[in-house]
């Protein structure tokens, strides 16, 4: 049963030199952070690090010490700079094997196609179990059930999460509901600062935009209970009441 109690976290690993050149632009931070919300875990924590061994073996441990779980995308892939497994070994202390389970998946997968390079999918840290792919032949790898090692493409990256939805231990998912109103941020900053003082564990964030030659605002409460979260969106709406800012459920 999930700890209430406790906030799980977790950590992302980004790794890839075409993330930081800019070819390439990350499309999995976000959707990890909301299914992760979703398990009752707050992604906590986010590094991008080259396609460097002693880069992403320090930053591994980084997130082992930090966090209870860790994610890692991209570098484990056919090629000679898919290096994730091998620096995540180090960062471990133990040896990179072949998976006999990856390696008849990517035999099936690929038949008479299959090569050594093919096969550099199959290898794993000592220890290691599979995550299921089902967009392609190569498995994600689960390491001693914390720490994640996934594709970089998203499609791939999103199969194997959906592989991993409720089988990690979390808290109560996370809750939020949008009260938008014609006002810059500014205006109305003391009226969000008192609600978030008032409601002890919930989070308000603000995102002003301009809009048809008009200022305005998105206010989003986050929180871990229903009866909290209802609480501090009518406050946040008394609030902004009196500071002059007519709120509308939903945002603008």
């Amino acid at each position: 049963m999930p700890r209430a109690d406790k906030i799980w976290t977790a950590g992302l690993i980004v790794i890839g030199d075409e993330i930081l050149s800019g070819r390439t632009q990350d499309a999995n931070t976000a959707y990890l952070a909301k299914w992760l919300n979703v398990e009752g875990i707050v992604l906590a924590g986010v590094e991008i690090v080259p396609d460097e061994m002693g880069r992403i073996a320090a930053a591994v441990n980084r997130a082992r010490d930090a966090y209870d779980y860790v994610f890692t995308t991209g570098g484990i892939g056919p090629t000679h700079d898919d290096i994730t497994v091998d620096a995540v070994a180090d960062a471990l202390g133990r040896p990179v094997v072949v998976h006999p389970e990856a390696r008849d998946m990517l035999q099936r997968y690929y038949g008479d196609a299959l090569n050594e390079a093919r096969l550099r999918m199959a290898r794993v840290p000592e220890g290691a179990e599979l995550m299921p792919n089902p967009v392609s032949g190569a498995p994600g790898i689960k390491v001693d059930g914390t720490m994640f090692l996934m594709a970089g493409v998203p499609k791939i990256t999103q199969g194997m999460l959906a592989g991993l939805s409720g089988q990690l231990e979390g808290g109560r998912p996370v809750v939020d509901r949008t009260i938008g109103a014609w006002t810059g941020e500014t205006a109305v900053a003391d009226a969000l600062l008192r609600v978030e003082r008032e409601k002890p564990g919930v989070q308000i964030g603000s995102y002003p935009f301009w809009r048809d030659g008009r200022v305005g605002c998105n206010f989003v409460i986050r929180a871990r209970d229903e009866a909290v979260l209802a609480d501090a969106a009518q406050r946040l709406s008394r609030a902004l009441r009196e500071a002059g800012a007519e709120p509308i459920n939903g945002g603008i």
